[in-house]
């Protein structure tokens, strides 16, 4: 289920990239939520060993799918926010 949560918000991300100003950067957000998808994918793929592909549960630490796929979004939303207040810094340190 982490693998549909990661491919939602990248397509969330890239219909927002349309229309969202570009200040926000959403092109940079939808990259990275693509790869993250991308290598999501691929580890299904080699580690497919047959019976569902989309699983509800894992047998990690985090049991639930969805959960595990909202956890693996936080750390790439919050690289992009602090990218987008790092330009935002740098911008004003700029202006004066």
């Amino acid at each position: 289920m982490w693998l549909v949560t990661s491919l939602v918000a990248a397509v969330a991300a890239t219909a927002a990239w349309r229309f969202a100003p570009k200040k926000y950067r959403m092109d940079l957000l939808g990259v990275m939520l693509w790869g993250l998808t991308a290598m999501i994918l691929v580890d299904h793929i080699l580690g497919y060993e047959g019976g569902a592909f989309l699983e509800m549960e894992t047998d990690g630490l985090v049991a639930n799918g969805v959960l595990l796929g909202i956890l693996m979004l936080v750390p790439v939303i919050a690289i992009w926010a602090a990218y987008l207040a790092f330009t935002r810094y740098k911008m004003n340190l700029a202006k004066g």
